[in-house]
């Protein structure tokens, strides 16, 4: 996780993707507080691609499940987590896989959207998915169908959303989001991308 709007941001990208070799930036720009279409993500987005990393960048709705569970308060500003902002950096940068999880948390129309005008945004499918109740009627596997009809099935990648312990791997996700894609007629080829070979293309061993 990274903050631009904490300052320093060349010389903290610079050892966290050289020295310590990780080789993905995660923003929260809600929980920071900062603009997607600000000079700082700019600045971010340089670094990734000095050095072949990509960018994960959480959009719409978002909670904390560990801060949920403590009786915390999240005070977010998810004014700042918009897809559309997302996708003005993300032009200026075609060689950086952009990841949108959680199809874009409620945001779906606007994460559609940015993922047709720019070819490098990726979208994962992470989480129940639960941001499916401020859309009345729409289901799994219309969502399923609606992201592999724009972004195609080279550009979602499963995810289960595991953040804090015990949860680990998320059997009854996979099983929920592969009997969606069954439902829908994906292939095994398209199942296979989502399923890893997406992952395994973006970051190669």
């Amino acid at each position: 996780m990274f903050n631009p709007a904490g300052g320093e941001v060349a010389a903290r990208l610079e050892r966290a993707l050289g020295e310590q070799q990780l080789r993905g930036i995660c923003l929260f720009p809600a929980m920071h507080g900062y603009r997607l279409d600000d000079e700082r993500v700019k600045d971010v987005f340089t670094a990734a691609a000095d050095r072949g990393a990509a960018v994960f960048v959480h959009c719409g709705v978002l909670t904390v499940g560990v801060r949920k569970k403590l009786g915390l308060p999240s005070p977010f500003d998810l004014r700042f987590g918009d897809p559309l902002a997302l996708a003005v950096v993300a032009a200026r940068f075609p060689g950086v896989p952009v990841i949108v999880p959680h199809f874009g948390a409620g945001m779906l129309r606007e994460a559609l959207m940015a993922v047709e005008q720019c070819a490098n945004i990726h979208l994962d499918t992470s989480s129940s998915n639960g941001w499916l109740k401020y859309h009345p009627g729409l289901t799994l596997e219309q969502v399923f169908r609606q992201a592999l009809a724009v972004a195609g099935p080279e550009r979602i990648l499963f995810g289960t959303d595991s953040s804090f312990f015990p949860r680990g791997w998320q059997q009854p996700i996979y099983a929920a989001q592969d009997a969606a894609l069954l439902a829908i007629g994906a292939t095994d080829d398209q199942r296979q991308k989502i399923f890893g070979g997406n992952f395994d293309r973006l970051f190669p061993a």
